[in-house]
C-alpha cells in the first residue's frame, strides 16, 4: 500500500463536584515561560546534538558525551519511583480491600502527586540540561519537545496511529452506530466526563508522556548509546512503572488466584513496553511531545484492537424479534449474513490499517523537528 505523505469503556464514576486536576497539571505552564528565550536564535534541529557535543571534546579531539549512561539511568530510576511511590506513601492515594483507585478521591489525589512528582523531575532535567550539555534555553525545550510544537507533526502522528486501528473504529462508529455521537460531542464527554476518563485521557497520558519521553529521552540521548537503544531501552521504564498495578488488583481482588494475576501483569508489561517504544520512536522523529501525547490518549481511548471473534452491535436495534408459528427464517438468516458482513469488513480493515501502518511509518514521522536520525 503506498502512502502518500500529508499535505503540508473505563467504568462511570461519580463526578466529583471540588476542585479539578487541570490546576495541578497546569504547574508546568510557569516553568515553560520561565525557560522560554525572548528571542530565539536560529538553529537546524538536525544540528542540536552535534551543537552540545562540540563543547565536550578531548585532545584528540574524539567527542566526549555530555552524561554518562550510568547518570542517565539513575535519573530514570529517580524519576520512575518519584512518579509511583506517593501513590502508596499516602492514605489518600493507597488502594485496599475496600477503596480502589477507581475511587473519585483516590484519582483526584494521585493526579496531585504525579503533577508534583512530574514538576519536580522537570526542574532536575533542565537542571542536567543546562549544566552538564551546556544547553540554551531555547536548545532544552527543544531537547524535551517542548518548542516549536509543529501542528503537522501532531495530525501525521494521529493520522499515523489511527491507521492501526482502523479495524476498531470501524467496530465503534459504523458497526455500533456511534457516528451521530461523535459529530454531537458525546463521546469526548462520556470520555472525559468523569474522574476515570479525566485520568485515563487527560492527566495519565499528559504527565506520563512529559516523564518518560520528554524527561527521559533527551537524557538518555546525551548518552553513548545510539538512538536505536534509546528507543528499545527507555520504554522498559515505562513498563516497569505500571507493574504495580499487579499488588493493586491482588489486592482489591483478593480471591482471583495468583496465576491469573502474574498473567495479567505480564500482559500489562508487555503491551505498555510496545507502546513505550513506538511512543519513543514518534517522539524522537517528530520532536513533538503534544504529538505523543495525543497518541498515548487516543490508544487509551482505542484499547487492544480484537483479533478474534465475530463483530456484531453491541446492543440490538428495535429489540428482540417476536416471531409467529408462520414466520420463515429468512430474518434470521439476514441477521447472521450481515454479522459475518461485518466481521469480513472489520478484519479486513485491520489487515489493511496494519499494513497502512508499516508503509507510512517513516513517512509520517518524518520532520525537521527531529530530534536525532535513528538507524
Amino acid at each position: 500500500m503506498d502512502c502518500i505523505p500529508a499535505s503540508n469503556h473505563p467504568e462511570p464514576a461519580d463526578e466529583a463536584k471540588d476542585e479539578t486536576p487541570a490546576l495541578a497539571l497546569t504547574s508546568l505552564f510557569p516553568l515553560y515561560l520561565w525557560i522560554l528565550p525572548e528571542k530565539a536564535p536560529s538553529m537546524a534541529p538536525a544540528a542540536l546534538y552535534q551543537h552540545l557535543s562540540s563543547y565536550f571534546k578531548t585532545t584528540e579531539e574524539e567527542p566526549l558525551p555530555p552524561l554518562s549512561g550510568f547518570l542517565a539511568a539513575v535519573l530514570a530510576v529517580v524519576y520512575t519511583l518519584l512518579y509511583v511511590l506517593p501513590f502508596y506513601l499516602s492514605a489518600t492515594t493507597r488502594p485496599s480491600p475496600t477503596l480502589s483507585r477507581d475511587a473519585p478521591s483516590v484519582i483526584r489525589a494521585r493526579i496531585r502527586f504525579v503533577s508534583v512528582s512530574v514538576t519536580l523531575s522537570t526542574i532536575i532535567t533542565i537542571y542536567v540540561l543546562a549544566t552538564r550539555a551546556n544547553a540554551s534555553r531555547l536548545e532544552i525545550l527543544r531537547l524535551m519537545g517542548w518548542y516549536p510544537l509543529g501542528v503537522l507533526e501532531v495530525a501525521n502522528s494521529f493520522l499515523l496511529t489511527t491507521l492501526l486501528f482502523a479495524g476498531p473504529l470501524f467496530e465503534r462508529i459504523v458497526v455500533e452506530s456511534r457516528w451521530k455521537d461523535w459529530i454531537h460531542g458525546q463521546i469526548i464527554r462520556e470520555s472525559v466526563g468523569s474522574w476515570i476518563g479525566w485520568r485515563n485521557y487527560v492527566a495519565g497520558p499528559v504527565t506520563e508522556e512529559i516523564l518518560f519521553r520528554s524527561l527521559l529521552v533527551p537524557l538518555h540521548l546525551l548518552t553513548p548509546l545510539s538512538s536505536t537503544r534509546v528507543v528499545l531501552l527507555t520504554p522498559l521504564y515505562f513498563g516497569i512503572a505500571h507493574v504495580h498495578h499487579f499488588y493493586e488488583f491482588i489486592l482489591t481482588h483478593p480471591h482471583t488466584p495468583m496465576a491469573p494475576s502474574i498473567i495479567r501483569s505480564l500482559i500489562q508489561f508487555t503491551y505498555t513496553t510496545i507502546f513505550g517504544w513506538y511512543a519513543t520512536f514518534v517522539f524522537i522523529r517528530t520532536g513533538n511531545v503534544v504529538a505523543v501525547t495525543m497518541v498515548h490518549t487516543f490508544c487509551n481511548w482505542a484499547g487492544l484492537p480484537r483479533v478474534w471473534g465475530r463483530v456484531e452491535p453491541r446492543v440490538a436495534i428495535g429489540g428482540p424479534s417476536i416471531r409467529g408459528k408462520e414466520d420463515s427464517g429468512n430474518e434470521d438468516d439476514r441477521g447472521t449474513r450481515g454479522n459475518w458482513a461485518w466481521s469480513a469488513a472489520y478484519y479486513v480493515l485491520l489487515v489493511a490499517g496494519a499494513l497502512g501502518f508499516q508503509q507510512c511509518l517513516w513517512v509520517l514521522t518524518e520532520s525537521p523537528r527531529a530530534l536525532t536520525k535513528i538507524g
